[in-house]
């Protein structure tokens, strides 16, 4: 005797479209592609704005930094005897053996140092508390100030140069013939006092530009937040040190890493200053160096040695003051620019 199947309720045992009407199938298709069209849209926009960026990263950087590595492998070498033109051969790694065990060049790494050690705090900390003054509200002609902050940024670094040369050579500079009328002796081209006399150019042309970016982060400061200060009974110095300056931690730590980069880049003053003191050398930082050896003795293999050595200097520097911001930053916390706040 033969048993009728038991009907199957709907749904059971099928897929997820099956208790579905043929309409709502329809929609959640036509939803899947509309979600695949945009997320093939988005990939398509993405591309499109990301290539530029690509493009000019391996024709500016990569591609040059390719080429430096391949010339650091290859020297000028003349024949067996010493007899015909050189010939250029690969010389593997002793363009770097040269580098690194060159004394001018270590030396210059030494006064970069030095000169980074100096520049570097005197920018963060005159930058930033030029920034918190005009936020105060307590410097009057805001607007003109900020204007004749950033104007020697955009004079051309070297037309600053030339400008701090003649105010530092003596016979030239009306400053240090005022002083010389006065009983005052300097020599601001000195064995100690070239540093500081470059230190002052550096800061003169490019305080303005980080005043700017710290002025913008403090602007992003939540109102409510230095109100709530005040209200607690803090004054405008605690306010700006406990307060504000904790909300900016992002545009410090990018002033001190363009300010990083920038100093390991000296070269436009230095050079100039060359010219009217014998204090400073033809390979006085490692950028001189470069100089030097790639136009004055052509040495290429050398200069491309130097260069990728400074490279990788840079590189390492910049690494270690990414960790350093990073370490005991919290996501949502304070060390977040305009974020967060006192708890």
């Amino acid at each position: 005797m033969s048993t009728a199947p038991s009907p199957v309720p709907a749904g059971v045992g099928r897929g997820p479209d099956a208790a579905a009407g043929p309409a709502e199938q329809g929609a959640r298709r036509s939803r899947a592609r509309t979600r695949r069209s945009a997320r093939r849209g988005a990939g398509a926009a993405c591309a499109a704005l990301m290539t530029p960026f690509f493009l000019l990263l391996v024709l500016v950087f990569l591609l040059p930094v390719g080429v430096a590595v391949w010339l650091s492998f290859f020297g000028d070498d003349q024949p067996e005897l010493g007899f015909g033109p050189e010939r250029t051969v690969f010389t593997g790694l002793r363009s770097y053996r040269a580098v690194l065990t060159d004394p001018t060049f270590l030396r210059g790494l030494g006064t970069t140092a030095l000169y980074c050690l100096v520049h570097l705090p005197l920018m963060v900390v005159l930058s930033l508390a030029l920034a918190l003054l005009l936020d105060s509200g307590a410097a009057r002609l805001r607007r003109t100030a900020q204007l004749a902050l950033f104007l020697p940024h955009a004079v051309p670094g070297i037309i600053a140069a030339v400008i701090w040369l003649y105010l530092y050579t003596p016979g030239l500079s009306p400053v240090i013939g005022l002083l010389d009328s006065a009983g005052v002796r300097v020599d601001l081209l000195g064995v100690d006092t070239v540093l500081p006399s470059v230190v002052n150019i550096a800061l003169w042309s490019n305080l303005g530009y980080n005043v700017v970016i710290f002025y913008a982060a403090l602007q992003a400061v939540p109102r409510e937040v230095t109100e709530a200060a005040l209200v607690d009974g803090a004054g405008p110095v605690r306010t700006a040190l406990l307060v504000k300056v904790p909300l900016v931690r992002g545009s410090a730590v990018m002033v001190v890493l363009f300010t990083l980069i920038w100093s390991l880049q000296l070269f436009t003053e230095p050079m100039l200053l060359s010219q009217a003191s014998p204090v400073v050398g033809a390979r006085w930082t490692p950028n001189m160096y470069i100089y030097d050896a790639a136009f004055t003795r052509n040495n290429y293999g050398l200069a491309a040695a130097a260069s990728v050595v400074l490279l990788a200097v840079t590189v390492a520097l910049s690494y270690a003051v990414g960790r350093w911001s990073t370490r005991g930053a919290r996501p949502g916390g304070p060390g977040r620019t305009g974020e967060g706040g006192p708890r």
